[in-house]
């Protein structure tokens, strides 16, 4: 039995033994196929309670991908991916328990991130005429969300299939400074082609909403090394230049002709130490976010606004988004002081973000694409990650 065979065999049978509707998953080793199954983490060590609800593993298949998510921070702790000679590689990175989630530096692995992903100067924006003020996590900036924002609360999940997870977090008026009830729903799917998120969200006050979801990639496999030789393609032209503290100045600059050039195939590590430039010496690397030409018309769902690829594992992922940025982030600030699944550790640019987003900073840009929900409006956003391998 050759590789392929082998590694879907190993997924028909956690499929098998994964068939509670809206209970966690049995434990990996339960399962048939340590090939497959074996990347995947205990959700013995993902029970748990926090702030007085209860922490679960949750596994999805669709009999050619995998995926573990937890309901705390309704995140992506694990994505199962065959390479070019269909050996299954973990493509996420991540930790083996709720524990390390709680209380190692890096807390946004694989995490929902809201109500406000990415950064909003000195911590105020203006709604309406009143001034709201966050907790300033990042400096003088408010950071996805503040001090505890979406990734760092237990979600309700619901187990729609075998393939389908819906999490639902209501946010109450006032949660971390913003106004307004806000109830989201967050739907990871696994499809014939990849990971689809969709984001929905009501509120009952005007407020500003951004989601996004903050993987961190390594296509080679988490732990596997560096991502400077990967390949990176953006459908993007323009970019946001940052000041020192990484919030977008309000223009929007081409790309033409600086290292933020990824219109396109470029490896990551080309230009990434370009210090002469002062935006690259800002981000320390990549830390900025791209506008996205799919945002400008019609073509989200068949134009990928992202291209990344492997050098070693042959596995492309192409990233569909409705969103009219992509916030490209480098891992520079990973040190190796996280351990992550399988005895790895995070070490410095060992893994990169795409953030499908509004743009940072949106609501104190007004020529920025606006941020504001109102009540009876209906928020809806969807982005997919498609791999394949060659």
């Amino acid at each position: 039995m050759n590789k392929l065979c082998t590694y879907l065999v190993g997924l028909s049978a956690l499929l098998l033994a994964d068939c509670g509707n809206n209970q966690p998953a049995v434990s990996a080793t339960d399962t048939k196929s340590p090939t497959a199954a074996s990347l995947l983490p205990n959700p013995d060590n993902f029970r748990d309670t926090v702030d007085g609800k209860t922490t679960g593993l949750y596994f999805l298949n669709n009999g050619k991908l995998a995926a573990a998510i937890t309901n705390y921070g309704a995140r992506v702790v694990s994505l199962i991916v065959p390479d070019k000679n269909g050996t299954p590689t973990d493509v996420v990175l991540g930790y083996d328990s709720i524990g390390k989630y709680l209380h190692q530096p890096e807390t946004y692995f694989g995490a929902i991130v809201g109500r406000y992903g990415n950064r909003i100067a000195n911590g105020k924006f203006k709604l309406n005429g009143k001034e709201y003020t966050l907790y300033k996590n990042n400096g003088p900036n408010t950071l996805h969300g503040g001090k505890k924002g979406f990734g760092a609360v237990v979600w309700d999940a619901r187990k729609l299939d075998t393939s389908t997870l819906q999490l639902t977090y209501l946010s109450k008026d006032g949660e971390e400074g913003y106004p307004g009830n806000l109830t989201v729903t967050v739907t990871y799917r696994l499809d014939s082609s990849g990971l689809r998120i969709d984001y929905d969200a009501a509120t009952d006050k005007p407020t500003v909403l951004n989601l996004t979801n903050h993987a961190y990639f390594n296509l080679n496999g988490q732990g596997s090394g560096t991502i400077n030789n990967h390949l990176l393609q953006l459908t993007a032209d323009h970019y946001t230049p940052v000041d020192s503290t990484l919030i977008p100045t309000g223009k929007v600059e081409p790309v033409f002709g600086t290292p933020f050039d990824f219109t396109k195939p470029t490896t990551i590590g080309s230009r990434i130490n370009d210090t002469a430039n002062q935006q690259v010496k800002f981000g320390k690397g990549y830390d900025h976010n791209f506008f996205l030409l799919t945002a400008m018309g019609d073509d989200s769902s068949t134009i990928p606004s992202a291209i990344a690829t492997g050098d070693l594992s042959g596995i492309v992922m192409r990233v569909f988004t409705d969103q009219p940025g992509i916030q490209f982030y480098s891992g520079n600030f990973m040190q190796g002081t996280n351990p992550l699944k399988g005895g790895k550790t995070d070490g410095y640019r060992t893994a990169f973000c795409l953030e499908t987003q509004h743009f940072p900073n949106s609501p104190n840009e007004p020529l920025f694409p606006s941020t504001v929900l109102k009540p009876g409006e209906k928020y809806h956003s969807s982005t997919q990650f498609e791999f394949t391998a060659k």
